[in-house]
């Protein structure tokens, strides 16, 4: 769950495009090689479905791993904003000072990886752009991320992570679109990825679309597969897509058209659940393989392998010791496979820095039964020895 102050309510999904605001059936229909819903009729009919109610297990797990180097100088949106290596600090819902966001902006480019600063008239940051990537994170008001059945951690955030229409590069600053978009989406305060991934989360309240179709709510993994042990990190199958957990078909890009099952209703797998957010939700373009292609493909290896965007920590097989450059909504990659120790078989998205300092991640896990920032069955941070920690292999910003 996570706290919106009064200020910034959520728009009806009513009209709009790709952005988390508008109806997400629509969200694909401004984003070249975007995937469509296969039929609207389809859709409407499967509608009035619930997903199954199975309840989460509060599952005990992990294991030992190795240390990891703290990040030298903190992390990379912290820094950039002075924080050190804390959590953004802001009270809960306390509302972006005109002054903070106010021009005229100023830019400056940093290195490594190649971005550049948007700065406001008071020399706030107040926007950072990576250079080949979509996502760029922009200052806005602060709130706060909790599951309280599964952690006491929270994440405390005034980064909102936003897409912008093209890939970034040096001098956009200078163009005419980003001259309109820039002043307009800071001010923005609509859901932004975080928001919207929080959406999927342990008893999150169900959302419907116009056409009555449940576009979010508590998400789980997958069925139970039988034989399987409540402990095996395969107790719940993988397998689901968004379009399993919308229950409706979706027509890819080159045509390729996939259908529902009906017992993965409100399930999502880890890649899934990322398309959910990236691709169903904010327009993101996505296909159906685990080649290359346009936009996210399928899997967590051909994610990380294949998508657009930066590769920002390159996969050597082994645990990263500097993880100073992310910035939150950035993707991570983990070999957690026993039997398989350099195979990417889970991903999730990095939010940032927890109230006690560690670099907290969500995604949708087996033993969880969904999407979740908690700590059942392995610690959701990057650092210590959890068993995700010690699984850690790459990260790419989209």
């Amino acid at each position: 769950m996570y706290s919106r102050p009064p200020e910034a309510p959520e728009a009806a999904p009513t009209t709009g495009v790709g952005d988390g605001t508008g109806d997400p059936a629509d969200a694909a229909n401004g984003s070249p090689g975007a995937a469509r819903p296969a039929s609207p009729a389809g859709a409407a009919a499967l509608s009035s479905l619930l997903p199954r109610g199975v309840s989460r297990r509060a599952l005990l797990g992990g294991a030992a791993g190795l240390a990891v180097a703290a990040a030298g100088g903190g992390y990379l949106w912290t820094r950039e904003r002075g924080g050190g290596t804390t959590a953004a600090a802001a009270p809960t819902g306390a509302p972006v000072g005109t002054d903070d966001l106010a021009g005229p902006y100023t830019y400056e480019r940093l290195s490594s990886p190649p971005r550049t600063v948007a700065r406001s008239a008071n020399g706030t940051v107040v926007g950072t752009f990576t250079d080949g990537a979509r996502s760029c994170v922009l200052e806005g008001v602060s709130r706060t991320f909790s599951e309280p059945r599964t952690t006491s951690a929270t994440v405390t955030s005034s980064a909102h992570i936003r897409l912008m229409p093209t890939t970034w590069s040096q001098g956009r600053e200078k163009t005419a679109w980003f001259a309109e978009w820039f002043p307009r989406t800071l001010r923005d305060t609509s859901p932004d990825v975080l928001d919207i991934a929080a959406q999927y989360g342990d008893k999150a309240p169900s959302k419907y679309n116009r056409n009555g179709l449940r576009y979010a709510g508590d998400a789980q993994f997958g069925p139970v597969v039988p034989g399987q042990s409540e402990l095996s990190f395969h107790y719940h199958d993988e397998k689901s897509d968004f379009y399993d957990y919308l229950g409706i078909p979706w027509r890819f890009s080159d045509g390729t058209v996939k259908q529902p099952e009906k017992d993965r209703l409100g399930d999502v797998d880890c890649s899934g659940f990322m398309r959910l957010v990236w691709g169903y939700r904010m327009g993101y373009p996505m296909h159906a393989t685990n080649t290359s292609g346009i936009g996210l493909p399928r899997r967590a290896y051909a994610i990380a392998a294949y998508a657009p965007g930066v590769l920002l920590i390159p996969d050597t097989h082994q645990r990263p010791t500097d993880l100073s450059l992310l910035q939150p909504g950035d993707l991570v990659f983990f070999a957690i496979n026993i039997g398989k120790p350099i195979f990417l078989d889970h991903c999730g998205m990095y939010m940032g820095l927890d109230d006690g300092g560690h670099p907290r991640f969500f995604s949708s896990r087996s033993q969880a039964n969904g999407p979740t920032m908690g700590d059942l069955a392995g610690r959701a941070t990057l650092d210590g020895n959890g068993f995700y920690a010690a699984g850690l292999r790459t990260a790419r910003r989209l």
